[in-house]
């Protein structure tokens, strides 16, 4: 297991805190934009655990979506539940959630 990793442990600690959470960045046919990727950068710097949403439009594979925006915002998938996709990104100065 690589040190960045989340346990299966975290994942599910993870999973809990994110069921209260509403989508705050939906994903549209074009799927990884700039600025989708902005809305997720700027969702991380007042959280650390941002809940996604992908819109009826989009037609592609929804594990692969998630795997491409956790790696451009360097965050770690947590979930993929129908289309909403759960990511965890650790803030740097300030952490809020501590992990188990």
């Amino acid at each position: 297991m690589q040190p960045n990793e989340l346990t299966g442990k975290q994942r599910r600690y993870l999973r809990g805190l994110g069921n209260a959470l509403k989508p705050v960045v939906f994903i549209g046919q074009k799927a990884i934009t700039e600025a989708v990727l902005q809305s997720i950068d700027e969702a991380f710097s007042t959280s650390e655990l941002v809940k996604l949403k992908l819109q009826e439009g989009y037609a592609g594979d929804r594990h692969q979506v998630a795997e491409q925006v956790a790696a451009a915002a360097s965050a770690h998938r947590v979930q993929v539940l129908g289309r909403t996709i759960l990511l965890y990104r650790r803030h740097p100065d300030k952490p809020k959630i501590e992990l188990p």
